[in-house]
């Protein structure tokens, strides 16, 4: 079975460098296969071993889009490398834009295949900025698909989310610098260095997905966890959601809604930008033998907090940030949650328009 590693990362020039290092690392065992993005519409993707070239394609599309110029012939490719059984690793430049997940998914498929490792590059005289930004993919330059609504910052977490190490560029950066405690506050998991030195022989701690509607692990001055068995108010709630995420660079949790009784909501913030989708029923209004369709973390924090009138209906929440004013996120979110003397009936829904045609993850 042919190892895959798959380099994720935003900046082409610093990602482009680690991919040549891991390369040189590997020796003749090694093949770099890489994307050319600049016109979608003509992706050219080359794989070379530290000999040369030794295979080249120009991908031509109808819909220009950096994860479909992968899909499909990423796999075939591999899978052809891996036939020869000349070579150890394949190492994978993907694109800013690519999904890694996905892309791991349909290499997993594959049983010559298996994606070892995952690591991003992290430039970390801009990683701040684009955490905390606003602006889209598209904004930056980055070739994508031009429905690709994605802000940067979101692209950057989930790069950091998924990958099990991230190479940083500053090479003189202390061992617990605030940027890597930050990194490490949004994916517990990873491992930073400066160096891609050794990479070959890191072993993941598996897994990397993330289980919609869970919320990240409190650590002190980075993230704060909050929940509540009372439901939100949804003015209130959609009133104060610019303030919640100020100085936030993710956001995830589970939403009970008094407006939205039967649907388990998710909330996933990236800077400033908030999505919410529906996760799917409560567990108190499933019969038991689907509780299993729901989500393991999900299950077990319903077992430890299950309320004798309301089941497993509750708010928790997530925020991490560099510059978390806990009080301030503390005293917002409480305000924002129904009281007891307060009706549902009258009450406006300003999240329905955002959950039309949802579905259950």
């Amino acid at each position: 079975m042919l190892p895959v590693i798959l380099l994720t990362g935003l900046d082409d020039e610093f990602r482009g460098a680690v991919a040549g290092n891991l390369l040189a690392e590997a020796g003749p065992a090694g093949v770099l296969v890489e994307y050319a993005v600049r016109d979608l519409s003509a992706v050219v993707r080359t794989a070379r071993t530290a000999a040369g070239v030794i295979d080249r394609e120009v991908i031509t599309m109808s819909h220009p889009c950096v994860s479909c110029a992968m899909r499909g012939s990423l796999v075939q490719l591999l899978a052809s490398i891996a036939a020869v059984e000349r070579y150890g690793v394949a190492i994978v430049n993907v694109p800013a834009a690519g999904d890694t997940h996905a892309i791991t998914t349909e290499i997993d498929q594959h049983t010559d295949l298996h994606v070892g490792l995952v690591v991003t590059s992290v430039d970390t005289a801009t990683v701040l900025a684009d955490l905390n930004g606003e602006d889209l993919l598209r904004e930056r330059g980055i070739p994508t698909a031009a429905e690709d609504g994605r802000a940067t910052a979101e692209v950057v977490v989930r790069q950091l989310e998924y990958a099990d190490t991230a190479v940083l560029s500053t090479a003189d950066s202390p061992t617990d610098s605030p940027t890597e405690r930050l990194l490490q506050a949004i994916n517990p998991r990873l491992s930073t260095r400066t160096t891609p030195a050794g990479l070959l022989d890191v072993r993941p701690n598996l897994p990397r997905t993330i289980e919609p509607g869970s919320i990240a692990a409190p650590v002190e001055g980075l993230t704060f966890v909050w929940q509540a068995d009372r439901p939100f108010h949804p003015e209130r709630l959609y009133d104060a959601l610019e303030d919640l995420v100020a100085g936030t660079v993710r956001g995830r949790g589970t939403l009970w809604i008094a407006t939205q009784h039967r649907h388990r909501l998710s909330w996933d913030s990236f800077g400033t930008n908030v999505a919410f989708g529906v996760l799917g029923p409560w567990l108190a209004d499933l019969p038991a033998d689907r509780w299993p369709s729901v989500g393991q973390q999900h299950q077990a924090r319903s077992a430890l907090e299950w309320h004798p009138e309301h089941g497993d209906r509750a708010s928790y929440l997530s925020f991490t940030g560099s510059a978390l004013d806990i009080r301030e996120l503390q005293r917002r979110l409480d305000g924002c949650v129904l009281r007891a003397d307060e009706a549902v009936h009258p009450l406006t829904d300003p999240f329905a328009p955002y959950l039309e045609g949802s579905t259950a993850a």
